[in-house]
């Protein structure tokens, strides 16, 4: 079956991040691919994904990625996304707080026929950050 980019990006944040389903991720993430995220270093291969996707879920219970917007070519794709989930286990070096925290960011993906080769996200981690250690993250503007 093919799959579009934009469908490919939609399962991978739907079934893959959402439902933390491991079986997808090797389904469409290629061999080679390559994942380079704010909260971390590159990480090679579905294997070196999955093991993120399991830390990060560990951290953050109910870890949802919300889709805002989405611009996909024929082997490219980028999205405007929200991340959210409550924090219930160690995260950024903090210990679980119990807080929901959420943030935004942008994923810039890249594909070999129908499989998901490279994706770069960039989140907002300072926002992260201001809401698990608020009293270490003044605000440094007020509106």
């Amino acid at each position: 079956m093919t799959s579009t980019p934009g469908e490919l990006v939609e399962r991978f944040y739907h079934q893959v991040w959402n439902r933390a389903d491991e079986a997808e991720a090797w389904k469409i993430l290629s061999p080679a691919f390559r994942f380079r995220a704010s909260l971390g270093p590159e990480l090679r291969g579905p294997g070196g994904f999955i093991a993120y996707l399991r830390a990060v879920h560990a951290a953050l219970q109910d870890f949802t990625c919300i889709i805002e917007e989405l611009i996909a070519t024929d082997d490219r794709a980028a999205a405007r996304m929200r991340f959210r989930g409550i924090h219930r286990g160690k995260f950024f070096g903090i210990s679980a707080t119990g807080r929901e925290i959420e943030w935004s960011g942008a994923a810039f993906f890249k594909f070999e026929g129908d499989m998901i080769a490279e994706l770069w996200v960039l989140g907002d981690i300072e926002a992260v950050r201001r809401q698990l250690a608020p009293e270490h993250h003044p605000q440094l503007f007020s509106v």
